[in-house]
């Protein structure tokens, strides 16, 4: 599960029985069945569970948010209903957890609305993310989870962080040796100049992204730097790969011991620290009658472990005895996060096979949300991967389970399902170059928006910087067309917050430092609260600036306003106490809903990190860390979807952010084989040490001794080879997710002529198509245009 999205709920919602008006027995069966009624096949399924273990799989489209709402509310009547039954005052809740704080805001949304429908009290349950519901844990037990939160400090660690890069120094002392074998790398004959360039590289990157990236997959793993030690001795490769990564993991968690600091994997391995405790275990067990998890096949085992025994029904008469009442719900198909977090579909694959065999298995295949053909194209995709899967990998697990997906019954209960195509449903291009492939998707959609103003419209790119040009090249021809434009990518670059919250609180410290007024000044034109202006001029003399005398030369009306805004800022900075700085800055930046509450985050966490020394040193001091070091995650608002989703809108936004929306009408542009499936790409500056990154081979190496497929750690040429299958066929996934998203027609290209990178994209050459395109052509040559 991400570890830049978890939701702090300190109040529970819990089931107060004595306070409500409970419906009749009768009318609440009848408002169960009336609900039940409403779901389909699998949904149901879902929904009639009452205890134990359920693994439900679920295709995209299916409903899920929408069966695991109903099943929700459904188990919360159940309880009810036992409640009036036996006369219990009984107070224990559902706990849902999800993958991020929107997903978290939107079931909770959807929950209360069917407790709503069965005339219940919108209680007895609680929606967290999973680092939401640990730290609840361990803050509710500080002397067990050794952790005080007014002593510590969170941190997001990335390879730029200075814990990082401290650990990588300290290692690099302790570990000459080891050092100086990576040094030579594959050939070395001693020149200094190229000796440099080699410790520059070591040192900035290629030992910051090994430790990164080991300490994030062994450490939400549960594996300690003693097992990575242990593990290391079973290979047998030049650089000792996994002996110097568990080294640099062992440094850095010496120094966040040492420093008070924590990170989002600590508060996991917090809360199973308290339910060691078999005191503490029983008292969080008996708050909760079960769990249900969503998105689970992103989950990594230790957060698979936590759930579990939270999810444990004792049974008080035989100790070896106990229930897992705990619903999981996923689709290892939709699993794209596997490349860079430590969730893999393995685990939730392997779940459903457990469940299978109990007859515990609930399969969700039917989806009301594509036309047909859309339906029958992602099918086609998913098949024709597994088919050719045996000719490239030695790897016997396929990308996709074998799931199709299925149109849904007739007389299906759910409105508006399986919609009419629009037009064809599905369109194939391959555009002369990417200038080529504007034009065309430009009179396409201009001709959908003519036609229905009121539909919803989404460019899915595989990367932002797609994105960024598509913006550029789009823009004019849709403001002639009253079009509305949204890049997710640029409304959601939020880690500008920081930056200028930063920038004023510097011009606030010291008013009359030139580059802090310029900064100042330059972040209000961006926002737009005072007109462009050559603000140079104005920052070469700030007491003339803001404070001028009468024998200054009078300030133009713009100046004026320029000047008032930063005497506020200066006022507000003497009269309001510290901890309420940052929330005022963000106001008068004129924040939007989603940076109100990057701004709120971040204040959270800066007075959470000077707790004890609350000064405006202390304050910038935190701020300047996280704009330096730190890629500080912006907040996904309640409203978010909605902003992608309106009516009327073209959004443009990656096929990683556009999971669990839709959309009438998808574009999927620029598909061409470099980026999917792509290839593991070795810098020029890192080729020194062979073509293999380190930190692949050993995040792989972890993987396979964590799954024990054999009893020997992989070489660096076999992890490296399971490395690159792995992007495969999470690429293909990605593809596969992106066109599940449409509703009525799947517009997809590739052109002849296109960037190798992005980063240039007027350097255009011969491009290979996605090998998926190639065959859905071939397969669907009548919708070719």
């Amino acid at each position: 599960m991400s570890k830049h999205n978890f939701t702090v709920i300190l109040n529970h919602e819990s089931l107060e029985i004595e306070d409500i008006q409970p419906s009749p027995p009768a009318k609440l069966r009848k408002n169960i069945d009336k609900i039940r009624h409403s779901l389909r096949p699998g949904q149901k399924q879902m929904a009639d569970w009452e205890s134990g273990l359920l693994a439900v799989s679920a295709v995209p489209g299916a409903g899920k948010s929408t069966g695991i709402a109903a099943a929700a509310a459904i188990a919360i009547a159940r309880q009810y209903q036992y409640s009036l039954t036996t006369g219990n005052n009984y107070r224990r809740q559902l706990v849902v957890v999800t993958f991020t704080r929107s997903a978290a805001a939107n079931l909770k949304l959807k929950i209360r609305d069917k407790l709503k429908q069965l005339s219940l009290p919108q209680t007895g349950f609680a929606v967290y993310t999973l680092h939401g519901l640990a730290l609840n844990i361990a803050n509710r037990h500080p002397d067990l989870s050794g952790l005080q939160l007014e002593n510590v400090t969170l941190i997001t660690p990335n390879q730029t962080h200075r814990f990082i890069r401290t650990a990588v120094e300290q290692w690099i002392t302790k570990h000459p040796e080891l050092y100086r074998r990576l040094l030579e790398g594959q050939k070395f004959d001693g020149e200094e100049t190229e000796k440099l360039r080699r410790q520059s590289v070591l040192r900035t990157e290629i030992l910051p992204d090994l430790a990164y990236t080991v300490i994030h997959e062994a450490k939400s793993s549960g594996i300690l730097p003693e097992k990575l030690y242990k593990w290391s001795e079973k290979t047998q490769d030049t650089y000792q790969i996994l002996q110097v990564a568990a080294g640099l993991y062992e440094q850095y968690q010496k120094l966040m011991a040492c420093q008070d600091f924590i990170d989002y994997d600590d508060m996991i391995l917090a809360a199973l620290r308290v339910l060691e405790n078999s005191s503490a275990r029983r008292i969080e067990q008996n708050q909760i009658f079960a769990i249900f998890e969503d998105e689970a096949q992103d989950s990594s085992p230790l957060q698979t472990q936590l759930l579990e025994i939270l999810a444990r029904e004792e049974d008080g008469n035989n100790a070896d005895k106990s229930t897992l009442n705990l619903v999981r719900v996923g689709d290892p198909n939709q699993a794209i996060n596997s490349t860079f977090t430590p969730g893999d579909p393995i685990y939730f694959r392997e779940f459903c096979k457990s469940c299978d065999i109990n007859q515990r298995l609930a399969t969700m295949n039917q989806a009301g949300r594509s036309s047909k053909i859309i339906i029958d194209a992602a099918n086609f995709a998913l098949e024709w991967v597994n088919s050719q899967w045996s000719t490239i990998s030695n790897n016997e697990q396929t990308p996709f389970l074998s799931q199709k997906i299925a149109a849904v019954n007739m007389g299906d209960p759910q409105p508006n399902a399986n919609p009419a195509p629009f037009g064809k449903g599905l369109e194939l291009y391959s555009p002369r170059d990417i200038h080529h492939t504007v034009e065309l998707l430009s009179q396409r959609v201009i001709e959908l928006f003519t036609q229905n103003p009121d539909s919803r419209a989404a460019v899915l790119v595989r990367e932002n910087r797609q994105g960024r040009w598509l913006t550029s090249a789009l823009e004019a021809i849709y403001q002639e067309h009253q079009i509305k434009l949204y890049d997710v990518g640029e409304m959601e670059r939020r880690s500008h917050v920081p930056q200028e919250i930063l920038s004023l609180l510097q011009f606030c410290d010291r008013p009359h430092s030139p580059d802090y007024l310029k900064a100042t000044l330059q972040v209000l034109v961006q926002r737009q609260l005072i007109p462009t202006q050559d603000i140079n001029s104005l920052a070469s003399i700030p007491e003339e600036f803001l404070y001028p005398g009468p024998l200054a030369t009078p300030q133009t009306e713009i100046v004026q306003k320029a000047a008032h805004l930063c005497r506020s800022l200066l006022h507000a900075r003497l009269e309001l106490p510290i901890y309420q700085i940052i929330p005022f800055l963000a106001l008068t930046l004129n924040y939007d809903q989603a940076e109100l509450a990057t701004a709120d985050k971040l204040a959270e966490r800066v007075n959470l990190q000077n707790w004890s020394n609350n000064s405006m040193g202390s304050m910038l001091s935190a701020l300047s860390e996280i704009v330096n070091s730190e890629r500080f995650e912006p907040v996904d608002t309640e409203n978010s979807e909605e902003q992608y989703t309106k009516k009327g809108q073209l959004t443009i936004i990656t096929m990683h952010k556009a999971k669990g929306l839709d959309w009438d009408y998808v574009f999927l542009p620029f598909l061409h084989e470099n980026l999917i499936p792509g290839k593991f790409w070795v810098p020029p500056q890192s080729q020194f040490l062979g073509d293999f990154t380190l930190s692949e081979v050993a995040r792989t190496q972890i993987r396979a001794g964590l799954h024990q497929q054999t009893e020997t750690i992989p070489s660096v040429s076999q992890a490296w080879e399971q490395a690159k299958y792995l992007k495969v066929a999470e690429e293909y996934r990605l593809l596969y997710v992106a066109m599940t998203r449409a509703k009525r027609l799947l517009w997809i290209s590739a052109a002849y002529q296109a960037p190798f990178t992005w980063s240039k994209p007027d350097n255009l050459q011969a491009s290979a198509p996605c090998p998926v395109f190639t065959a859905l052509k071939r397969e669907f040559s009548k919708y070719i245009d």
